[in-house]
This record gives structure tokens, C-alpha cells and sequence, in this order.
């Protein structure tokens, strides 16, 4: 074996060693186990979702007697139709659309702020209000339950209520500690040269926000956003305390509800209609965090 060769093992070694993966035994075990890992997560992450899939089109009967049957009474797509019109689905998927995109928005814009402000610009209370906010994670949000709905039911120095406005999920849902140290500390592993070379060139904070750290922090934005919009899509405490009217209200409060109205089938087919958008907007951003291209928008070749 030549020297690049040992060197290479050695850099990737783990339990089994290059000479031993190179065994056709070792190797057709090592492919075999690593088929039954990949078998196992596909029944346990995905098999719900296509078992959903295959209720939510299927007659009620069908599912109460051959739960794992492909359709033994025929595909029944009126289902889908029915719980989207019937059942209203579509006015409460239109609520939790309009009340995750305003959540998405302000942990983003609080996130990307605050990170910048303490990992770039970094004052010298920085030290301080790291520290608070992090302490904040210590605090189980049941605790804050009841003082954060006193707050929005007589907002202080303004004296108006938020209840039952999207504002009141809103404003709360920009206040993630979690979110504002994961991009803090992101950015504390930019090139600082770059924010160097922008102030000497009369940047002020807000260029550099806006041209030089938001551009390289997308991959750790699109994890913000990932979090943001599954964790406000989910969310179902908080919008059942601030949305008493059932017409704002989202779908994770309403489809509790809806179940007793509606036969088995159009539940289910509402249930795959909820969860379609967070899967699809997953997929989206899993695209957009994964790829190594976060620095190419603000460093010049």
C-alpha cells in the first residue's frame, strides 16, 4: 500500500479500516446492514405518511377493516374535495398560512438583527444580553403563558388589546432566543476581513447587514426558517388562547374539533391536507441550508 493511501485510511478510519471495507465478506455485511438501517427509517419516518396518504383516499369502511389494504373498495378522491369545501378546510388552511408567514417574519427579521448585532457589531453590553438570552431557554413556555396573554390583553404604554389578532401570535413568536444564538453564532464564524473591508470602504451597520452578513448567512437562515415555520405551522396553545374566534383560527385548533363533525375519511384527507405545505416547504428549504454556497454572495473573487 502506498504512503497516500495509509495516509487516506488513517484520516477516514472508524471501526472498520480501509483494508477491511475492502474485504468482499466485510463489505456485503457492511452493505446489508446498512440496507436494513435505510428499510427501518422508511417504515418508521415515512410509513405514517404514506399510510396517511392511503386513508385519506380511501373509503371509511376500507380503513376500519383493512387498515394496511391498497383500496380493496376503490379509490374514493372525493375525500379530498369534501374536507377542502365541506369541512372548511380551505378557510383554515388560509388562516394558518397567513399566521405562519407573520411568524416566519419576525423570528427571521429578530434573528437575523439580533445575531448581527451580537456577533458582528458587538457593543459592549453584548456580553450581558448574550447571557440573558440565553438564560431565557431555561424557562418552560407554560411558565409564560399566563403573563404573555395579560400582555396582549392590555398591551402596556398603549393600553389595546391583541387578542384575537394575528398580531398577538406574531410579536411572541419573534421573541425565540434559540434562533437569535443559533445565527449569533453562525456569524461568529465569518471572516471577520470581510466586515473589515466594508467599513473601510463607508459601510455603515445596516449595508453590512443587508449586503455583506445576510448574503453568506443563508444556509443558517434557511435552518430559521425551517424552525419557524414547521414550530408556528405545529403551534397549538398559544393560537387556541390568543384566537378565541374560531374563524382565525388555524388548523391545529380547529381539526380537534372538526374530527367530531365529519366521517373518518374526510378527517383523514383533512389531516394530509395539513401536513402537504409543511412537507413541501421542508423539502424547499432543506435545498437551500444544505448546499455549500453561503459565502458566495458576499466574498469576491
Amino acid at each position: 500500500m502506498s504512503a497516500s493511501s495509509r495516509v487516506q485510511d488513517a484520516g477516514e478510519r472508524g471501526i472498520l479500516s480501509g483494508i477491511d471495507r475492502r474485504r468482499r465478506g466485510v463489505r456485503w455485511s457492511m452493505l446489508g446492514v446498512h440496507g436494513l438501517v435505510l428499510l427501518g427509517l422508511l417504515v418508521v419516518c415515512v410509513g405514517p405518511m404514506l399510510w396517511l396518504a392511503k386513508a385519506a383516499v380511501s373509503h371509511t369502511q376500507d380503513t376500519l377493516r383493512s387498515p394496511t389494504a391498497l383500496w380493496p373498495g376503490g379509490l374514493d378522491l372525493a375525500n379530498l374535495s369534501a374536507a377542502w369545501n365541506e369541512a372548511e378546510i380551505s378557510h383554515y388552511f388560509a388562516n394558518t398560512v397567513w399566521m405562519t408567514t407573520g411568524a416566519w417574519i419576525a423570528q427571521l427579521l429578530v434573528a437575523a438583527t439580533g445575531g448581527f448585532v451580537l456577533s458582528v457589531l458587538r457593543p459592549r453590553y453584548a456580553t450581558v444580553v448574550t447571557a440573558a438570552v440565553f438564560a431565557t431557554l431555561f424557562v418552560p413556555g407554560v411558565v409564560m403563558l399566563i403573563p404573555l396573554f395579560l400582555t396582549v390583553l392590555d398591551v402596556p404604554l398603549l393600553n389595546v388589546s391583541l387578542v384575537n389578532s394575528y398580531w398577538a401570535v406574531w410579536l411572541p413568536a419573534g421573541a425565540n432566543a434559540f434562533n437569535v444564538l443559533l445565527v449569533k453564532r453562525f456569524m461568529d464564524n465569518l471572516p471577520r476581513e470581510v466586515f473589515e473591508a466594508a467599513r473601510v470602504d463607508g459601510a455603515g451597520p445596516f449595508r453590512m447587514l443587508w449586503s455583506v452578513a445576510l448574503p453568506m448567512s443563508k444556509p443558517i437562515l434557511g435552518v430559521v426558517s425551517v424552525f419557524a415555520i414547521l414550530n408556528a405551522w405545529k403551534d397549538f396553545l398559544w393560537p387556541m388562547v390568543a384566537l378565541p374566534d374560531p374563524t382565525k383560527q388555524p388548523l391545529s385548533v380547529r381539526l380537534p374539533i372538526i374530527r367530531d363533525t365529519v366521517e373518518l375519511d374526510v378527517f383523514l384527507a383533512s389531516l394530509l391536507i395539513s401536513t402537504a405545505l409543511p412537507i413541501a416547504i421542508f423539502l424547499i428549504f432543506q435545498h437551500l441550508f444544505l448546499r455549500n454556497a453561503g459565502l458566495g454572495g458576499a466574498v469576491k473573487e
